[in-house]
């Protein structure tokens, strides 16, 4: 397949290993890298890339999936909204068995309340149009990947008047999360493969705080398993020669001031809310977007009733240490026995993004025993074409 196979080579694969085997070796040292993205966790695991990295590199899996960073009390706010009985709620398929304090929306779903699964927010804004009676609300996640749809889905209701339109905005920024990482003095991380599809939206400008102020290098990175590869390589090459820079590897796609127009969308329709709740993380100040006064006939959270309550985890779900870095999914007492996709206790396992998710569905209980398997590797990179990286990136 012409612009794919390309970037799963397996002779280039071995290069770029031996490669960053000769690089670990000179620098002979532990080296802890995190991958911010949930897509560049899937992308890891599913062509066997751990597996495969001398011993004294360990990638630690970043909080880079906006299902997953969800707090419970968000979810109870979603359903209890769901509930109205003159509401249809549009979801994406992520947030569906996502699980609340005490139901999920697929629960509440088959309990009566009108939830559909949508692919996009536009879809959500073509049933308002076909149901004028109902109040339609479009459950609005993800990271600055897919805030500009939302946005734009805003400013064409607005333009065409749809009053019985609006959404539950829990968009979420990547920099402050990133910034509440670094300070966190428990976390020592020698580097960072940045996230690419973020990154196709705001560009690599705004990481450069990592390496000014933090003295961390980074690496944007694309999601096939030579973009991986060579992402850590170029990052063990600016450990090597103690250079702290934001590099592109991803340039084919990502530009350094990101997309303009997808920019001016968010900053037209969106402001930071002062503080946000992240699973795992806490308060953040200005990490989430709220829908600007100016739109304020379209935020569900002015039309609607919510609890509005912080709740608590699940006492046996690790989810919050995952998504820090502190833990890895198998480390979970719960992981793979009482946790399963299909029976999930926390968000990492129910997410198409989230680390357990993808530890689960890889089979990747190898990594227990971090084997260095390169024909393994090669086999995996041989595979089928890797899924998109989901709808709420």
């Amino acid at each position: 397949m012409k612009y794919v196979d390309e970037f799963r080579e397996p002779a280039k694969a071995e290069g770029l290993y031996r490669e960053i085997a000769k690089l670990s070796q000179q620098l002979d040292k532990p080296i802890k890298i995190m991958e911010i993205c949930g897509g560049h966790t899937h992308s890891i695991f599913k062509y066997g890339i751990e597996d495969i990295l001398p011993d004294t590199i360990e990638l630690i899996h970043g909080p880079g999936c906006p299902v997953c960073v969800m707090p419970r009390g968000r979810l109870d706010d979603a359903i209890a909204i769901s509930q109205n009985s003159h509401v249809i709620f549009t979801t994406f398929g992520d947030a569906m068995r996502v699980p609340g304090s005490t139901t999920s929306l697929l629960q509440a779903k088959a309990t009566g309340a009108d939830i559909r699964m949508v692919y996009s927010p536009l879809d959500s804004l073509k049933i308002a149009k076909e149901n004028p009676n109902k109040e339609v609300v479009f459950f609005g996640l993800g990271f600055e990947t897919t805030a500009p749809s939302t946005a734009f889905t805003i400013l064409q209701a607005a333009a065409e008047n749809i009053s019985n339109f609006s959404m539950f905005c829990n968009h979420v920024l990547v920099i402050p999360a990133l910034q509440a990482l670094l300070d966190n003095p428990d976390l020592q991380l020698d580097g960072f493969v940045g996230p690419g599809h973020v990154s196709m939206v705001i560009g690599t400008d705004p990481y450069q705080f990592i390496a000014q102020q933090y003295h961390k290098p980074i690496v944007v990175s694309g999601f096939e398993p030579l973009d991986i590869l060579q992402s850590i390589w170029m990052l063990l090459q600016q450990l090597l020669e103690n250079r702290c820079e934001v590099e592109n590897q991803y340039n084919r796609i990502v530009q350094p001031a990101g997309n303009q127009v997808a920019l001016k969308a968010i900053n037209q329709v969106f402001m930071a809310r002062e503080t946000f709740e992240w699973r795992g993380l806490g308060d953040i100040p200005y990490s989430g977007l709220q829908i600007r006064p100016e739109y304020a006939q379209f935020d569900a959270e002015q039309k609607f009733s919510i609890p509005n309550q912080k709740v608590a985890d699940h006492k046996a779900c690790q989810c919050g240490e995952i998504l820090k870095g502190v833990l890895k999914p198998w480390q979970c007492k719960v992981f793979g026995t009482a946790c399963t996709p299909e029976t999930p206790i926390g968000t990492c396992m129910v997410s198409s993004e989230g680390a357990c998710a993808a530890y689960y569905k890889y089979g990747r209980l190898s990594t227990i025993a971090k084997k260095t398997n390169l024909e393994t590797a090669k086999v995996n990179i041989s595979q089928e074409p890797l899924p998109a990286c989901g709808t709420v990136s």
